[in-house]
């Protein structure tokens, strides 16, 4: 019963719960968002032990985090000919005007991310997931602050979404929004010369 101490179990068993835990969890948290689930209700939609939550994930935050890191990226949209890249990110970022992401759990954690317990998790997933691949992606010096611009826009288009309501894209809206991408990661110019100062002649 689930109120007892957990006892060792094969690891074929272990690995079972434990999927059984994460599955459980991901449909939860896609249902109900991360600060309604309790690890209570985890461990008995996966007829588990209460304790073990904590042995293989730690806390619940640690077990929403394995459940993100199995949900999808935009590292495929991400790769490919550089050229491209601010079409594809315009063409991908146009339809999240009009549709939610594609995972129950990305849903929720739009909606969650603001949750102490797991706003580390949140920025560890930008960087992991978008930032750190798109600034891999670009050459030079300023990849970095290119890919954090390019981000800020992406987050951007899902804030308007959830405040404003979906919105079906125009192929003029792909236009513009892959203008501003190309704007982002466009590379930094270096500063232009400052003109020298002619010093003025004398009178007489």
């Amino acid at each position: 019963m689930n109120a007892q101490a957990p006892t060792e179990a094969k690891p074929r068993d272990r690995e079972a719960t434990r999927q059984r835990l994460l599955a459980a969890a991901r449909d939860l948290f896609a249902e109900h968002g991360y600060e309604r689930v309790t690890v209570r209700m985890i461990a008995a939609a996966a007829d588990a032990n209460i304790a073990l939550v904590g042995r293989y994930f730690g806390s619940k935050a640690g077990l929403f985090g394995e459940v993100l890191a199995g949900e999808p990226t935009i590292t495929r949209v991400i790769g490919g000919d550089p050229a491209g890249l601010p079409r594809r990110l315009g063409e991908y970022t146009a339809q999240r005007m009009h549709s939610d992401p594609e995972s129950p759990i990305l849903r929720s954690l739009e909606r969650s991310a603001g949750d102490p317990e797991i706003q580390e998790l949140v920025r560890e997933r930008l960087r992991n997931s978008i930032m750190g691949p798109l600034s891999a992606h670009l050459e030079g010096d300023d990849a970095h602050a290119r890919a954090h611009l390019a981000t800020a826009v992406f987050l951007g288009i899902g804030t308007m979404r959830r405040l404003l309501g979906p919105e079906i894209p125009t192929p003029a809206d792909v236009d513009r929004i892959t203008a501003v991408y190309e704007a982002c990661l466009r590379p930094g110019r270096p500063p232009a010369e400052a003109p020298a100062t002619r010093t003025p002649p004398r009178p007489g």
